[in-house]
């Protein structure tokens, strides 16, 4: 995919990635296929929240995508986890055992416009979750 790190923070509370619009990424109408800007979102709340809470199970549950404008350029995945979801995630942890946080982020053409909107559930559960379902 060519993807390239423009900043990433050690703990992944910053992340901005770049994705190139080559001849594999553009679609018919010469903007970038969904499918490449999904791929790229999916794991990024996953692997931030793994890198804040090391020793859970961290996924994706699920992931909204919403293509607000064209994608017809180079465009940069830009996330940042908000301490107001941290702190939430440490309370439903210390509470329950587990967490279930939003995120939105979003994908920016050369322009600086955010032509493509992320939303992200992450589930974060104990490491011995799904062993015991």
């Amino acid at each position: 995919m060519g993807v390239k790190v423009v900043e990433l923070d050690k703990d992944w509370s910053k992340v901005r990635l770049r994705l190139p619009l080559t001849a594999f990424s553009r679609n018919l109408g010469d903007t970038m296929f969904g499918g490449y800007q999904a791929a790229i979102a999916d794991p990024i709340a996953a692997i931030a929240c793994n890198k804040q809470f090391p020793g859970y199970s961290v996924w994706t549950r699920s992931l909204s995508v919403d293509f607000e404008l064209p994608g017809d350029s180079d465009l940069e995945l830009r996330f940042d986890f908000d301490a107001a979801i941290r702190t939430q995630i440490e309370s439903q942890l210390k509470v329950k055992g587990r967490s279930t946080p939003e995120f939105e982020y979003g994908l920016y053409r050369a322009d600086g416009q955010r032509c493509t909107r992320i939303h992200c559930r992450v589930a974060i559960r104990p490491r011995d979750y799904l062993k015991s379902r």
